[in-house]
């Protein structure tokens, strides 16, 4: 193998990443790891997530960023390199295939695993991410979360199955849900709304937006107490008090890299061959968020990251 040419370049650092960055190193091929540097957030979602209860081998549950070190100090053990850096211009034309990054380094890889992830799209408001950040009371994740919000009144802004999906799930804990949603007309699937119309637990907020969080301070952070919502034909004002604010207007694959080179559903999500990782383009791979949108949960995304480091792996000694 020539210096200058990588067995193995993987870019993105979430569970997807880092796992597939442990098992090719295991297999001792040497993988780089491209870990993205701001405004892409190295770590992906975990890292805007405090507490983390759902993953295994953790019964006191651990924090986002703290679950994401120690991934990469286990891949990093057995020899993954690590660039902090984003990659900004990709080449699958032909192997090797070509990674720019940006700081103008060339790489060259006979492999590529992709694994950018996906960002959930958010309403846009001030302090929306820091609450999500610090575990204040906004999340884009009912499942991961959900638990936290035991005997209280929570919200979920939105209009689509997801929305219809997180609000019903919420009801295991929380005391109430509302639903608010710009428009009376829903995107959701008329099976998911006739249940979230059916469940007692569950009401409704229409033509309305959420233009303000409200908080309090307490234990040296904000938590959420409430929302400032806004009629969208009135303008009239008003508020709903609530400890826990759902964000549920959809997930955002990050694929503007390679787009344009890959096979992708309607929504962008990367296709995977079969049960395997394969793309459209033989030795490029795919897991985690980037290809995965019915699950997105850290688990489903390091085990198809484990799957992609093998398929990488199968691929190179078939070549």
């Amino acid at each position: 193998m020539s210096n200058n040419i990588r067995q193995v370049a993987i870019i993105g650092s979430g569970p997807a990443g880092w796992t597939a960055a442990l098992y090719t190193a295991r297999a001792t091929l040497h993988p780089i790891v491209f870990t993205g540097s701001a405004p892409q957030v190295p770590g992906g979602q975990l890292m805007m997530t405090s507490d983390v209860e759902n993953y295994p081998g953790f019964p006191q549950g651990i924090l986002g960023p703290q679950l994401m070190e120690l991934f990469q100090n286990q891949a990093v053990r057995f020899g993954t390199q690590v660039r902090q850096h984003n990659v900004v211009k990709v080449d699958f034309s032909q192997a090797p295939y070509r990674l720019v990054d940006s700081e103008g380094k060339e790489t060259l890889a006979r492999c590529v695993i992709l694994a950018t992830g996906a960002s959930a799209k958010l309403i846009g408001i001030p302090k929306e991410k820091e609450l999500m950040a610090a575990g204040g009371g906004v999340s884009a994740c009912a499942t991961c979360d959900g638990a936290f919000y035991k005997g209280v009144d929570v919200a979920v802004v939105g209009g689509g199955d997801s929305a219809m999906e997180e609000a019903l799930f919420l009801t295991r804990f929380a005391s109430s849900v509302t639903i608010v949603h710009r428009r009376e007309e829903f995107r959701a699937s008329r099976i998911m709304l006739e249940r979230a119309r059916a469940n007692s637990k569950i009401s409704w907020q229409l033509n309305q937006v959420v233009t303000q969080l409200i908080t309090t301070k307490q234990k040296n952070r904000e938590e959420l107490v409430g929302l400032q919502l806004q009629h969208t034909s009135t303008q009239k004002q008003t508020e709903l008090t609530c400890a826990g604010l759902f964000v549920a207007i959809g997930h955002q694959p990050n694929t503007h890299l390679f787009s344009d080179q890959l096979d992708s559903d309607e929504l962008g999500y990367i296709r995977t061959q079969g049960n395997s990782c394969r793309t459209n383009i033989p030795g490029v791979f795919a897991c985690g968020d980037v290809q995965d949108r019915m699950y997105r949960q850290a688990v489903t995304a390091a085990g198809s990251g484990c799957m992609a480091a093998i398929d990488a792996e199968r691929f190179l000694e078939s070549q």
